[in-house]
């Protein structure tokens, strides 16, 4: 053991230490603590200046918890976002618990990189459509959300399969671990792949949409945008509304009044919430704002805005990697142990990146 310590420690890449840090949700100083060093030294090891000696990465690892040989240098450097990871509640979520989401991510990429050597995976087609983030009241946003169904080839009317949609042009998705259920969907993107993060606790199937379509707002439009921020987050619900729901088809079938068996109706056949509908009768004219506030009123009343009534159909789930991990199985018999140590990746988080799932505690 002594040995490979020190073979890793000759091929210590600092990039991962601090990748394994943030996945671990530490400090600098936090994991100084556990491995007897000063946060200094830490930071030297991450920046490279400074190489751990051989019992040192087994404190890092076992601290950690990842394999020693996580800290090996790869092929390539990690994935860096291309585009700022996108929050939406900077205010009410922790530096540590976004830079424990971003490094999720980042590791979610790396993983799917090293799985693209046995597999092949759809191309990148993802269009980049920025608008201003200066704009509060034109039609950039949606005029982004009818160029994406244009490029994507998508038919009038409702939206299919959207998970399915966008892992077949390129992007990846995938839950997020119960670890950072407190951290809303997310998404950034990368050289290599567009990623979008669920969270494993939405069990609601119109609101997890709603959400996919709301980050794909953010990987099309927001490139160079700050995140976070009321505007940037008021265009992504606006590409949402309009990708899922065209104006120009969906307008004369909105009701004028709270009309809820014909919203009922509308919600079964579009695949959006009722809440959804109201809000985009609203923001297209034909209802008016005492309607609707009434309206929300009502869902409010009756514990609709937790639980709406009707039938909830199952969530879509990711397949890109599962079905990859599938077919490798099938067709080279090389199990998913083989493929989570291919990764260098700690095998809890591997199986959470490559399930259809979210892991449920």
């Amino acid at each position: 053991m002594t040995e490979r310590l020190g073979d890793i420690a000759a091929f210590f890449d600092g990039g991962r230490l601090t990748l394994a840090r943030q996945l671990a949700g530490l400090r600098k100083n936090a994991l100084a603590a556990l491995i007897q060093k000063t946060p200094t030294a830490v930071a030297a090891y991450e920046s490279g200046t400074k190489r751990p000696a051989p019992a040192t990465v087994g404190a890092l690892a076992m601290a950690l918890e990842v394999a020693p040989g996580f800290f090996l240098a790869r092929k390539q450097s990690f994935p860096v976002a291309a585009t700022a990871p996108h929050f939406r509640s900077l205010r009410s979520t922790s530096q540590i618990s976004r830079d424990q989401a971003y490094s999720y991510g980042c590791l979610a990429v790396d993983i799917a990189t090293t799985i693209e050597r046995h597999v092949e995976f759809p191309k990148r087609d993802l269009p980049s459509y920025p608008v201003s983030t200066e704009e509060t009241g034109g039609r950039a946003p949606q005029e982004a959300a009818l160029l994406l169904r244009k490029q994507w080839e998508m038919p009038s009317g409702p939206v299919g399969h959207l998970v399915r949609l966008a892992e077949s042009h390129g992007s990846l998705v995938v839950f997020s671990p119960l670890d950072n259920a407190t951290v809303d969907a997310y998404s950034f993107d990368t050289p290599e792949w567009p990623i979008i993060l669920l969270n494993p606790l939405k069990d609601d199937y119109y609101r997890q949409r709603f959400d996919v379509a709301h980050e794909l707002g953010h990987l099309v439009m927001h490139v160079d945008a700050e995140p976070g921020g009321r505007i940037v987050e008021d265009q992504a619900h606006r590409f949402a509304a309009e990708l899922l729901m065209p104006a120009d088809e969906i307008a004369e079938q909105l009701p004028s009044r709270a009309d809820w068996r014909r919203l009922g109706q509308l919600k079964q056949h579009w695949n959006v919430s009722l809440q959804a509908l109201l809000f985009r009768a609203r923001t297209l004219g034909v209802m008016s704002d005492v309607t609707y506030r009434n309206a929300m009123v009502t869902v409010s009343s009756k514990g609709w805005r937790r639980r709406e009534p009707g039938p909830m159909p199952l969530l879509e789930r990711p397949s890109l990697l599962p079905r990859a991990i599938e077919l490798i199985h099938t067709e080279t018999q090389v199990d998913e142990l083989a493929l989570a140590s291919e990764c260098q990746a700690p095998l809890e988080l591997f199986r959470t990146i490559t399930s259809r799932s979210p892991a449920v505690g």
